[in-house]
């Protein structure tokens, strides 16, 4: 198994994953396998012949990276038959009352949401059997992902962040995740979108006050908000429908039964 972006976040905790599942990994840092550059990311991965690649780089708001580079590792996956996972995340949608279904159409409002969608229609038009995997927000307990550190520099005072009532996500946990990738590197059968998120829907205010206490910090120490008042323009209402991962014995565990599991 081929995995880009192996030394992110979600890769390390995917490098657990697929070792316990014995699988080979070969994971190519950004000066080995440059995803920007076509011909040698197709001469590179077609020359290694991987059975699977989890396609996992990106740099906000880098065009060349997200798209450019997500259709390059497409094309190699298709030349070399390998079974591809690439990931994409939840702000592909504008936000809406409802929870979003795999068959609703991105309609994203902001720039990273925008190119992770034409990332999205350049590997499906280009790996027509391809798996989309949208995730939500990722934390973890092990090693601490962006919003968990804002949580803490915020706490501790450290670095003003302010903390939105109104702004719903569904939080997932990277081991569940990563877990849940591994399985579907040997399902070939299942492709295009799969939503893949924590169960509930949480505000990202109640989202930092579970991360604080769980690091033993007074959650009245956050600055809470809504959008409208703070004059933020995002994503506010994105909950992804997970029913038909679930269906498939793909779940994440909600926020509070990881954190109850592993104190900080």
């Amino acid at each position: 198994m081929v995995v880009t972006g192996a030394s992110g976040f979600l890769g390390r905790h995917l490098l657990r994953a697929a070792e316990k599942a014995e699988w080979q990994l070969f994971m190519p840092p950004s000066s080995a396998l440059d995803v920007r550059e076509r011909e040698r990311v197709i001469e590179q991965i077609t020359g290694w012949k991987p059975a699977a690649i989890v396609h996992l780089a990106y740099r906000r708001d880098d065009r060349r990276i997200i798209v450019q580079g997500s259709a390059n590792v497409a094309e190699a996956a298709a030349a070399c038959g390998a079974r591809l996972i690439h990931l994409s995340t939840d702000v592909v949608f504008a936000g809406r009352a409802l929870p979003y279904r795999e068959l609703d159409l991105p309609d994203a409002s902001i720039n990273y949401g925008v190119l992770k969608a034409q990332a999205e229609r350049e590997v499906a038009a280009i790996h027509p059997h391809a798996l989309l995997v949208r995730t939500s927000l990722l934390y973890g307990t092990d090693h601490l992902a962006m919003c968990q550190l804002d949580v803490e520099q915020a706490a501790n005072g450290s670095h003003a962040m302010t903390f939105f009532t109104d702004e719903l996500r569904c939080p997932a946990h990277a081991a569940d995740v990563a877990d849940a990738l591994v399985v579907l590197v040997s399902r070939p059968e299942i492709t295009g979108p799969l939503h893949l998120a924590g169960p509930q829907p949480v505000s990202r205010a109640a989202f930092a006050a579970t991360i604080a206490t769980w690091m033993g910090y007074d959650p009245s120490l956050l600055s809470t908000s809504t959008l409208g008042a703070a004059a933020v323009t995002r994503p506010a209402n994105v909950v992804l429908d997970t029913s038909l991962a679930a269906s498939m014995g793909l779940r994440c565990k909600p926020v509070e039964q990881w954190l109850r599991r592993r104190s900080w």
